[in-house]
């Protein structure tokens, strides 16, 4: 097992940030300083992204969600919200599932359950780009292969996960996403106190429409 880099910030009822593919906790700036007013706030490097170290296990999901749990162990965490974005949310999803008593609510943003989900005209060119990057051996290319991997090989998500999910959980998606709309909206609807929000923009919304992205959450994790 290895230890997580992270950046932390504010005082109070703990909030977990996960990363999408590729990137790192630098990511979630905006959500950062804005939730850090009223929580602390732990923007997490996903193992062999960011600041952490890659480790000898192989990168999937199941592995992530280990990570975090050993992560909330290493910081005397009992329960946490945990706000996942794309790959992240990937990740936050089962680990509400394995873990439900460690989990207060559940912003999952640009989730799915598999590739399939991911629009044909943005998953092909990952597919070709995983298929180049696998013929060669450097360790550049393989990094890359590794990374893109994530989002081509089965994700070991299923619908029972979904139902497992006792956390509230607010499902974000944006209007032109990359997800399918009726993926997202399975989710939304398989999980037993899940609600559906449709922000206007594309997948990034944390980056891109950060203002209306965190006024949502926001207002999701001081509900009643």
């Amino acid at each position: 097992m290895i230890s997580l880099a992270y950046r932390k910030a504010g005082k109070g009822k703990p909030l977990i940030l996960l990363h999408g593919n590729g990137g790192s906790s630098a990511d979630f700036e905006s959500q950062t300083a804005y939730f850090s007013r009223f929580y602390e706030v732990f923007a997490v490097d996903t193992r062999g992204h960011g600041n952490s170290k890659r480790g000898d296990a192989p990168l999937s999901f199941s592995q992530f969600a280990k990570d975090l749990l050993a992560f909330l162990d290493e910081q005397k965490i009992e329960k946490a919200d945990i706000l996942g974005f794309s790959d992240g949310a990937n990740t936050a999803l089962l680990f509400a599932a394995e873990n439900p008593k460690r989990v207060g609510k559940l912003i999952l943003c640009g989730t799915c359950t598999n590739p399939k989900a991911v629009k044909r005209s943005v998953q092909l060119p990952i597919e070709i780009g995983y298929a180049i990057a696998a013929r060669f051996k450097n360790p550049k290319a393989q990094r890359k292969a590794e990374i893109l991997g994530l989002m081509v090989t089965d994700f070991g998500i299923s619908e029972n996960h979904l139902r497992k999910i006792q956390a509230e959980t607010l499902v974000l998606a944006g209007t032109r996403d990359m997800i399918s709309t009726a993926h997202t909206k399975m989710i939304a609807e398989t999980i037993p106190k899940a609600k559906l929000l449709f922000l206007e923009g594309d997948h990034f919304l944390p980056m891109k429409r950060a203002d209306a992205f965190n006024k949502a959450v926001d207002e999701f994790l001081k509900e009643e």
